[in-house]
């Protein structure tokens, strides 16, 4: 608790300080563009590249920032009864707009399955993970120089949910670069990467919402490449009591002494 407690601290310190020149740096190189973009000759596009070099920078920055922020004030789940199914459906069309060359699909799964969770956590904690497979993906396609030897299912993500008596889990399978070659424990913990301007965050986050499900995250290989992620949420969790149940109950179990 307390190493969770100093890195959430480091987090927000990060956080402030990277936040505060995005903006003026961004507005900058806009007003440049409008001030002299005019000004430079039409065949020269080394202005043009250069400002939005400096705009998508700041981008991916403010990207960083976010998941940062995103460490440093992770709210309190508020749990309630849902279909665990919809949410991940409409997680999965989500990232299947963001991107364009590969391919999520949801496998047949059960059509709902009512629990207790917190759908902005699980949605963020399932994004977090299809975001993964799909840098991953990306880059393992980058490294084939002949298209016609990738293939033809080494773009598609998988996602699938299972049930049983005691729990739900999703399963996250891709074949793209795998896992990191470090111990399975580290790469939960914060600021671990070896990804080129990675913040390690990531399963770091996913990691503490599993946590706050009374769930586990799973990491593994995938065959014949890849990596295999799980997701596991606890069907013991129950609905929290609003005031007024609360007080009901409190008032019966008076009456019961």
């Amino acid at each position: 608790a307390q190493r969770k407690a100093a890195w959430s601290d480091v987090a927000r310190r990060i956080a402030h300080e990277i936040k505060n020149p995005l903006t003026p740096i961004q507005l900058a190189a806009e007003r440049l563009r409008r001030r002299y973009g005019k000004l430079i000759p039409a065949n020269d596009q080394a202005f043009d590249t250069c400002i939005d070099t400096i705009i998508r920078q700041v981008g991916d920055i403010g990207g960083m920032v976010d998941e940062f922020s995103s460490f440093a004030r992770m709210p309190t789940p508020k749990m309630g009864q849902g279909d665990l199914v919809s949410v991940v459906r409409q997680t999965v069309f989500l990232q299947q707009q963001a991107t364009s060359n590969i391919r999520i699909q949801l496998l047949e799964s059960p059509s709902r399955i009512e629990m207790v969770f917190d759908r902005t956590q699980i949605a963020q904690a399932l994004t977090n993970v299809i975001k993964n497979a799909v840098e991953s993906v990306s880059q393992a396609m980058l490294g084939v120089a002949d298209s016609d030897s990738v293939p033809a299912d080494r773009n598609v993500i998988t996602v699938e949910i299972q049930e049983d008596s005691q729990s739900c889990s999703l399963h996250i399978r891709d074949q793209g670069l795998g896992l990191p070659d470090l111990a399975r424990e580290r790469l939960t913990e914060p600021y671990v990467t070896q990804r080129e301007g990675g913040t390690g965050l990531g399963l770091a986050i996913v990691k503490k919402i599993m946590e706050d499900h009374d769930g586990t995250l799973r990491l593994a290989d995938n065959t014949p490449c890849g990596a295999y992620v799980t997701l596991v949420l606890s069907k013991s969790l129950s609905e929290p009591l609003d005031a007024s149940d609360a007080t009901l109950g409190a008032v019966r179990a008076s009456q019961n002494l």
